[in-house]
Formats: C-alpha cells, structure tokens, sequence
C-alpha cells in the first residue's frame, strides 16, 4: 500500500473552514462551529499524525508519542501578544524525542493552513542552558553537523559570538545561531491530497540525522559551563 493511501488529505470543509476562521477570528463565530472544526480539521489532523507515526517507526521510533498530545490546540495565548484574536487559522503537530521531553530539545514538526505548509524540524528558542549544550557540540563537531544540514538553516543569529566562543572558530556561523531549525514549503494546495502525507514523511526522514545530531549532548551528562 503506497503511503498517501493511509491518508487522503483533509477534507476541502476543513481548509474552508479555516479560511473563514482567518476572516472571522472571534468566540461568537467560532462557538457555534467548533464541531465543524473538530470533525473537519482536528479529526483529519489525528488521522494524519497517527499515519507519520506509522511511518517514522522505520527512521525515528523515538519520536513516535500519543497522537493526541502531538496536535497543538486552536486557542491562541494572547497574554503577551499584540494581535489579541484568540484561535490559530492553522493546525500544527509536533513529535519530541520520549527521552528528553516535550519541549526540552530538537524534533518534528509540521502545520497546514489553506494558504501555507510548514514541514520540518529542529530546535526553537532553546533555553539557554540546552543552547549551550548545543553550541559547545557544534564546536566540538563541527564537520560532522555540517553533513547532517540538508537546506538553508532558518532563524537569527546573534551579533557577534557568545560568550566563551572563538570568534575566529571555523563554524562560528553555526555558533551564532539563535534557533537550529530547516523548514521546507511544499504547494499548500496538496493539503487536500493524498500527496500530503509523502511529502511529510519525506522531509521528516531527511531531518533525522540533523535532529539526533543536536539532541546528542541533551542525552549525556550536562558539559561544563564555560560561562563560569
């Protein structure tokens, strides 16, 4: 059975739906609606997660979670945000190594909307303390995580290098990076296709040799901290 059979796309109601939420972002909308979006998006969505899991058995068991926990939820934290509009017009699922934690190092990730897909894979905004780990890995090596990044790593990197680092390092660019992440764009019109769940599980088995790369030293004992 080829993989897109296990997934057949969302349904067009559910990529509707999300393009009428983006016009009509607000509780009085939404409540009345919300099991349009629980048959038509987040149903499909579980689907979905549940056929990537199925397939990431062969590259990435680690990663493979509760499919329900994997999908983000519709509501927006607005606590400390400008745009105050309370659901996501997108839906996004996440996998996490079991052995470090949601959260708490690099992994999966994928989100579709009618208008754009995210699919890819990193490490976002680390602590301070995992970045370090991370960077200080890098350093050490180098030649190794270079072979592993397959695409334009995406993100800020700080101004100059961190504190403790070279800056005539060779892969002081590396060093710099705020976020350790490589995203890929396919057509958003596959959303509603067989084609999407391939495209995931390609880009995915692509990313896992970038993502065990830097949750290595997550999984040892904690390196010195050179800060002190």
């Amino acid at each position: 059975m080829a993989i897109g059979a296990r997934f057949r796309g969302f349904p067009a109601e559910g990529m509707a739906f999300l393009r009428d939420l983006k016009q009509n972002n607000d509780r009085e909308w939404f409540t009345p609606r919300k099991e349009i979006y629980e048959n038509q998006v987040r149903g499909p969505m579980m689907e979905l997660v549940s056929a990537v899991h199925a397939e990431m058995l062969r590259f990435a068991p680690a990663y493979v979670g509760e499919p329900k926990k994997c999908v983000y939820r519709v509501y927006r934290d607005t606590r400390f945000a400008r745009d105050k509009t309370p659901y996501k017009t997108h839906i996004a699922a996440s996998m996490w190594s079991n052995a470090i934690g949601k959260q708490g190092g690099a992994g999966f990730y994928f989100s579709v909307s009618p208008d754009e897909i995210d699919i890819g894979g990193g490490m976002y905004a680390p602590e301070p303390h995992t970045l370090l780990a991370v960077r200080q890995y890098i350093a050490d090596n180098h030649k190794a995580f270079r072979k592993t990044i397959k695409g334009e790593l995406w993100g800020e990197s700080t101004a100059r290098a961190p504190k403790g680092f070279d800056p005539e390092h060779p892969t002081i660019d590396l060093i710099r990076r705020k976020h350790y992440v490589l995203l890929s764009n396919p057509k958003p019109s596959i959303a509603t296709t067989p084609k999407l769940l391939p495209e995931i599980v390609k880009t995915f088995e692509s990313l896992t040799l970038f993502i065990e790369f830097l949750n290595r030293p997550l999984l040892r004992p904690a390196p010195q901290n050179r800060l002190e």
